[in-house]
């Protein structure tokens, strides 16, 4: 919800316990616990503990946003992998004192950004309009391109209980709603939400034996270029998927044309766009049409965002991300499962930093 009135470590205590009742087991089973985070959140530590897990054999706490995600659940898999740790939990919470759509005191920026704060370019949609427009120049993309992709993500929260919003809207809705940062309207942006989500990692020998279908990790990466500095990326018609995606593809042997779910990190619509053409999916320039075709969608190539995205369901870091990649491959996803899945990509970060990985149900 958008302001629940609980702190950061109620939510991911809560978060926690529901993802150990789901697959069966108790904080008794847990020996590792892991999170990301910038500003407002709870620490493993202090997570465990609430849940009644006071002896930790891994625990590791990450700094940073939506372009860690698949560090962290990386991470957790090879602590078990090396035997670290048996049973990790994965978190992510977000709570009201964290609104990066906001400012709540006098802004103050040193390093690279006290250069770049005078011109108004200090914070994400500043940045990524930035990419954008470029993306426009080079390829002749649209805002009714960028239209298309707000468009069908809403139209899959319609399905998604847990989504904040829920009531469709149509290409005229999003040209009329207003400027954030152009060419950046309303619903190009991200939802910003009070949220929790936890997902547990173990052995695909442990969870044979556990309740629900396991979904495996098939292979990850990563790409951090240029110091992660917005300003030094050399390409701003792309993303870091430009470099992430031949990696993942050639550790997996996987192709576009093997993925059912695509699960693609949206704290803004260019986000997919620029990481869908990078990707492979389609040629650049071709989102908006592939999106209107119905190729990203039910009975399509691929199926992008089925829960609604961050856009619609909620922005909590791109962890949802993971719960839904789960959910559609154990064939738990109720309304919005998508027939027959068998793969998931899910993707995180923006700009020059970000990674990627791939689920399956079946091991590698």
């Amino acid at each position: 919800m958008r302001s629940s009135g609980r702190t950061t470590l109620s939510m991911a205590a809560q978060a926690a316990r529901e993802a150990l009742a789901d697959c069966g087991l108790t904080a008794a089973d847990v020996d590792g616990f892991t999170c990301y985070s910038t500003g407002d959140s709870a620490g493993p530590s202090q997570v465990a503990h609430a849940i009644g897990v006071d002896d930790l054999g891994w625990s590791l706490s990450v700094l940073g946003g939506g372009n860690i995600v698949t560090s962290t659940v990386a991470g957790a898999a090879a602590a078990v992998l090396t035997g670290q740790a048996e049973v990790v939990v994965v978190y992510r919470v977000l709570g009201s004192q964290t609104r990066y759509g906001r400012a709540l005191e006098r802004v103050e920026v040193d390093g690279e950004g006290q250069f770049a704060g005078p011109h108004g370019y200090l914070v994400p949609p500043q940045w990524f309009a930035m990419f954008c427009r470029r993306h426009q120049y080079e390829y002749g993309s649209t805002a009714a391109d960028l239209g298309a992709i707000a468009v069908q993500e809403r139209d899959h929260a319609v399905r998604n209980p847990h989504a904040v919003a829920r009531s469709p809207i149509t290409l005229d809705d999003y040209l009329n709603s207003r400027w954030i940062s152009e060419p950046f309207r309303l619903f190009d942006c991200c939802y910003e939400i009070d949220g929790a989500v936890a997902i547990v990692v173990t052995s695909a020998e442990r969870a044979a034996d556990l309740p629900h279908r396991p979904v495996h990790l098939l292979g990850a990466a990563d790409s951090n270029r240029f110091g992660g500095s917005v300003d030094q990326w050399d390409d701003l018609s792309c993303m870091y998927s430009r470099d992430t995606a031949p990696r993942l593809w050639s550790r997996t042997g996987l192709r576009p044309a093997d993925i059912d779910v695509a699960c693609m990190y949206d704290c803004f619509t260019f986000t997919v766009m620029a990481t869908f053409e990078d990707f492979g999916f389609c040629a650049k320039g071709e989102v908006g049409d592939y999106f209107r075709a119905g190729r990203a969608t039910y009975g399509g190539d691929v199926v992008v965002n089925p829960h609604g995205g961050l856009l619609s369901e909620g922005y909590i870091h791109g962890l949802n991300h993971h719960y839904e990649a789960v959910l559609q491959l154990r064939g738990d996803a109720g309304d919005r499962q998508v027939s027959g899945a068998e793969t998931a990509l899910v993707t995180s970060g923006a700009g020059p930093f970000g990674g990627a990985l791939v689920y399956g149900t079946a091991e590698a």
